[in-house]
């Protein structure tokens, strides 16, 4: 599991509120899946939870209902007697030593199984011609073979000479919704069979992980939960109340050497499945998967917190050809707004080559403009 203390750390800082609590203190339920009704009321700008007083919230935080008798879809015993016969436990051995990281299995036939992971949980292995095994849920384990991965999203989708295994559901991560109740598993400190429960803190966290030096960055358009993710639950499955995979565990903030504290501290991220399921049958039908990109280059050091300047173009990309131009500030994205150059990265890469957005920008001359263009496509490695 990745922590953000490292070189990464101001990234995080501009990419999203770490440690910023009030006296309010943030909500939490306080029995997931209970039927217990909780109100609270989200930040309109930060999307932090907090504690409604008096039943009612200010201006610039929205009324929302965690929790509701009605709408609890089964215990968490039924989830995870359903769940777990889906979930693995991945050995990485190599030269310098190993590891251990979480999978879900999404598709098998008679013989061949497929299991999705974080490319950070296999890259040891991968580069330095290790050994990966695939350890189920009855504890028979199977040499597996890396089909693809994308380092750029954190991303690998490994193969088994094992058929017929339970699947996990995929769920759809364009309909979750702040508040909603999640279950994490996997094998935290390479304990298996580990569950933790929570909700979902906020949506659209710009994610960046990996240094670019030892490891390749990636970059997530996250789904935040407090549902306790810790080293070990990487690549394992996030699911909602009724089981479904709607996000793949990758990373967790940490106070680390700051304070001496390790582990969970309730900021945990996951890939949100609906971004990694294109990239994973990518990877199965042709070995490696593609990229949406804009064709920009970012001024980096435009670091107002007001949006990401482009300092020039790629020639005949997307960009260019919509008629953007060089010294504009990209201020959203379909109405996501963007603090800076690694939010609009980040965004950016949360679509489909090819999908359609429009971008807000201010112009060089301070006026504001809308464009609506389709993204181009390069091959992501």
């Amino acid at each position: 599991m990745k922590n953000y203390m490292s070189r990464t750390t101001s990234k995080v800082i501009a990419g999203f509120v770490i440690g910023i609590t009030t006296a309010g203190g943030i909500a939490t339920a306080a029995g997931v899946f209970s039927t217990t009704v909780v109100n609270a009321c989200v930040a309109k700008k930060t999307k932090i939870i907090y504690a409604a007083t008096d039943n009612s919230c200010p201006k610039n935080r929205t009324p929302v209902t965690l929790g509701n008798a009605g709408s609890v879809a089964g215990s968490i015993s039924s989830i995870v007697k359903k769940v777990f016969p889906t979930v693995v436990t991945i050995n990485v051995s190599t030269p310098n030593g190993g590891g251990t990281g979480s999978g879900s299995i999404f598709k098998s036939s008679n013989s061949t199984s497929y299991v999705v992971t974080n490319n950070h949980v296999i890259e040891s292995a991968a580069n330095n011609t290790g050994n990966i095994k695939v350890e189920l849920d009855d504890g028979n384990s199977y040499v597996a073979t890396v089909v693809g991965r994308d380092p750029n999203y954190d991303l690998a989708v490994l193969q088994i000479n094992k058929g017929n295994l339970p699947t996990i559901d995929i769920g759809d991560s364009t309909s979750i919704k702040i508040g909603d109740q999640v279950i994490a598993f996997g094998s935290p400190l390479g304990l298996d069979h580990t569950v933790t429960s929570g909700i979902i803190s906020s949506l659209n966290r710009p994610v960046v992980t990996g240094d670019g030096v030892t490891s390749t960055e990636s970059y997530v358009d996250a789904i935040q939960t407090d549902a306790s993710i810790n080293p070990g639950n990487s690549g394992g499955p996030l699911t909602d109340s009724l089981g479904r995979m709607v996000g793949i565990n990758s990373a967790t903030a940490t106070l680390g050497s700051l304070t001496g504290q390790i582990g969970s501290i309730g900021l945990g991220f996951a890939i949100p499945i609906n971004q990694a399921l294109r990239i994973m049958n990518e990877i199965i039908e042709t070995g490696k998967a593609t990229r949406p990109i804009l064709g920009v280059y970012f001024d980096n050091n435009f670091t107002s917190g007001n949006g990401a300047k482009i300092s020039s173009l790629v020639p005949g990309e997307a960009a260019e050809r919509a008629g953007i131009p060089a010294g504009a500030v990209i201020t959203s994205i379909d109405g996501i707004r963007i603090a800076d150059y690694l939010s609009a990265i980040v965004r950016i890469r949360s679509y489909a080559p090819g999908a359609e957005v429009t971008i807000t920008m201010t112009m060089p001359s301070g006026a504001s403009r809308d464009f609506t263009l389709n993204l181009g496509s390069a091959p992501s490695n």
